[in-house]
């Protein structure tokens, strides 16, 4: 059975007492540890679907050592939860398929958990054992932060561009995707995605409508889901931003809109599990693409514990 292995110390750089971080609050933790938790961090350092630049095998980490450092608080005062962090799965390296074997078994312990799951990959293959377990168990829908549909045909064998194809072809319900650029991806996907019923919302759309957009995504989705899973390949965010991608391109959102998108959307539903993909620290010297995916983090845990509250 796959199993989890802690990695990362948690340690901030600040000295000043009024400084909380990110990593003041993150404890290791096994999986019969975090049996209280609010928020787990699951690491999952594969990058053996990528078809061109590798790298994101290293995000788990790069993510952590930026959300160690990162603030624990907003300007206006919503602040990240405690976090127990459940460390990186170890798995048999193999076929791309065996590896999602071992990781969906996983995923499955991790969603059984009354916490809320982030996963830090990785590859945008892990959304596949990621989602798996709640395609099997129930109506499951999917927000998609990304720059591509990633529903291409799997031939030999899936690629990090083939998960929600292979979801859909699994069950998956409902799928919604925010931030794809033109002229970057077939009209045979985007005609495949509307097929399956889902939704493209072009990184266009959300320069133009802001924070609205989420009106559009919340139609999209509808409310007749047992599970929502957000999943972010950083990817999504404008190349300027984001370099450290395995396919970093132009004309994507800016870390502004992202972040505000992240901080109202659990507001507004309570997501069952999300996923940070394809932070790929070796193509980033400058390691911003690992900062911009941390703070990625830092608010949608934000966002989502002041949902809870929210709804009680």
């Amino acid at each position: 059975m796959s199993e989890l292995q802690q990695s990362f110390s948690w340690i901030g750089p600040s000295s000043d007492p009024n400084d909380e971080q990110v990593g003041d609050l993150v404890t290791p933790a096994s999986l019969d540890e975090a049996a209280d938790a609010e928020i787990v961090l699951v690491g999952e350092p594969y990058d053996g679907a990528v078809v061109s630049r590798q790298g994101a095998r290293e995000g788990p980490g790069a993510i952590r050592s930026a959300l160690a450092d990162t603030m624990a608080a907003s300007l206006d005062g919503d602040a990240v939860p405690p976090i127990a962090d459940l460390g990186d799965v170890v798995f048999e390296r193999g076929p791309v398929a065996d590896v999602h074997e071992q990781f969906e078994t996983v995923a499955e312990q991790v969603h059984d958990l009354e916490a809320f799951p982030v996963f830090l990959g990785g590859d945008n293959s892990v959304s596949v054992p990621n989602v798996g377990p709640l395609v099997e168990d129930g109506h499951t829908a999917v927000i998609n932060f990304d720059a591509h549909l990633d529903c291409r045909a799997v031939h030999e064998e899936p690629t990090s561009g083939t998960p929600y194809r292979q979801l859909l072809d699994r069950g998956l319900a409902d799928y919604v995707v925010v931030g794809a650029r033109d002229f970057e991806t077939s009209d045979a996907y985007v005609s495949y995605v509307r097929e399956q019923g889902g939704t493209v919302i072009p990184a266009a759309d959300v320069a133009e409508k802001g924070i609205a957009v989420i009106e559009d995504v919340l139609a999209a989705i509808g409310e007749d889901y047992d599970h929502l899973y957000l999943d972010v390949d950083v990817d999504v965010l404008d190349a300027s931003i984001a370099t450290g991608v395995s396919a970093p391109t132009p004309g994507g959102l800016s870390a502004r809109e992202l972040y505000a998108l992240l901080d109202e959307l659990p507001r507004r539903v309570e997501l069952s599990a999300a996923g940070i993909v394809e932070c790929a620290p070796p193509l980033d010297h400058t390691n911003r693409t690992a900062t911009a995916a941390s703070r990625a983090v830092a608010h949608l845990l934000a966002g989502h514990t002041a949902g809870r509250a929210d709804r009680g």
